[in-house]
């Protein structure tokens, strides 16, 4: 998509944001068109070296972004740092509370130089009793009952993504706009709080609703009762695994007929979805064998020919190589900070048909350094020196 058709192109953004909740609302805004400075310590974002499952993290949610490295422990890099901000629309920051009101970097503070800007902060609670407490994703996820849901019963269980950071960062790109569109109403910025508990707490709602409406709890999504009788993990041929679904009665009936099972679609305690899910202790013996018999190829084939809902069980990096998803242009390709070339997961969204895509692959430790602070209004000179003293890189 050319930058021109950007909705967020010519709003600019600081971030002082590292892991990833912070990271994604920069990379939302980043994605669709905003210019995202991300300031760093002069070491850099300690995101940059984790391994493991972290390792993904950095590369994931900082494309888009220029990095510039300050020490804002400085009177000096406090000085590039407020001029940043004056040039900023938007400030977006997820560090512990009071941390930045340490700094002079809060939004009290900085609202004060610059009455228009929109301020993010990315926190793991809203303001109230938990506020001082520590979170973690893994943390909410624990006591917002997202884990005893994904869980067997007794096993409580995290997703196995970063849910509540990534979805936390989305909602506060979300609150971002918001405020910018009021501050095109107002003139005045605003400061926008978005947190790790509450959004957990927002995807668990529907199950907290359910409670309310029948008055009983929800049971583990391991051992609910299914709301359809075929929604299910398959084991089949060749030790392979394939989830089916069967939720309506036209489906019942297109996959009796597809399979052969005549007597199944004849019998009267199967007329209707609710009667299957009573029937289900029976009833999946009887399709768990039969099905079992074919390959995860085979099923696959007649429940896409008969547009019923199928799925393999796929791995992430097998996503790398999925024909759907590079067709469309769901994977772009970027070079990572130490010069490799992969491929990299757009936002799951089109505008005017386009799938908004990589301007800037994820930033090395203050490549844009010198261009930012020439833009600042710093000569060489002074570059030289600031770099001497480190206060930047």
């Amino acid at each position: 998509m050319p930058d021109n058709k950007l909705p967020y192109q010519g709003i600019r953004v600081v971030e002082f944001t590292h892991m990833v909740m912070g990271p994604t609302c920069g990379m939302v805004l980043a994605d669709l068109g905003a210019e995202v400075i991300k300031v760093e310590p002069i070491a850099g974002d300690n995101t940059r070296k984790l391994i493991g499952s972290g390792a993904g993290f950095f590369s994931m949610f900082n494309r888009n972004k220029k990095s510039i490295a300050i020490d804002l422990h400085t009177p000096e890099g406090m000085e590039v740092a407020l001029k940043l901000i004056d040039s900023a629309d938007i400030v977006s920051e997820n560090f512990k509370p009071r941390t930045m009101k340490k700094l002079g970097l809060d939004y009290a503070s900085l609202s004060q130089r610059n009455p228009r800007l929109v301020y993010v902060s990315h926190k793991g609670f809203l303001p109230g009793p938990y506020d001082h407490r520590t979170a973690l994703d893994e943390v909410v996820q624990m006591m917002g009952g997202l884990a005893y849901m994904t869980g067997r019963p007794g096993d409580p269980l995290r997703a196995g993504t970063s849910v509540n950071d990534i979805m936390g960062g989305v909602f506060g790109a979300l609150g971002a706009m918001a405020a910018l569109a009021a501050r095109e109403q107002t003139g005045r910025g605003q400061e926008v709080q978005s947190a790790l508990f509450e959004n957990n707490v927002f995807l668990v709602a529907q199950h907290m609703m359910q409670y309310a409406v029948t008055g009983k709890a929800a049971a583990p999504m391991p051992s609910r009762i299914a709301a359809w009788a075929i929604y299910d993990v398959f084991s089949v041929k060749d030790n392979a695994q394939i989830f089916l679904a069967v939720v309506s009665d036209t489906q019942w009936a297109i996959f009796c007929d597809a399979f052969g099972f005549a007597e199944l679609k004849a019998d009267p305690r199967l007329t209707t979805n609710n009667d299957r899910v009573n029937a289900r202790p029976w009833l999946m013996p009887i399709l768990r064998q039969a099905l079992g018999e074919h390959s995860a190829e085979e099923l696959s084939a007649v429940f896409e020919q008969h547009g019923l809902p199928f799925a393999p069980i796929t791995r992430p990096h097998d996503l790398l190589d999925d024909p759907h998803l590079n067709a469309t242009g769901g994977l772009a390709p970027i070079t990572l900070p130490d010069g490799r070339e992969t491929k990299t997961v757009l936002l799951p969204l089109t505008l005017d048909g386009h799938r908004p895509g990589i301007r800037l692959n994820p930033p090395k430790l203050g490549e844009h350094s010198d261009t930012l602070l020439h833009e600042l209004g710093y000569s060489d000179e002074a570059i030289q020196a600031l770099r001497a003293r480190h206060v930047t890189r």
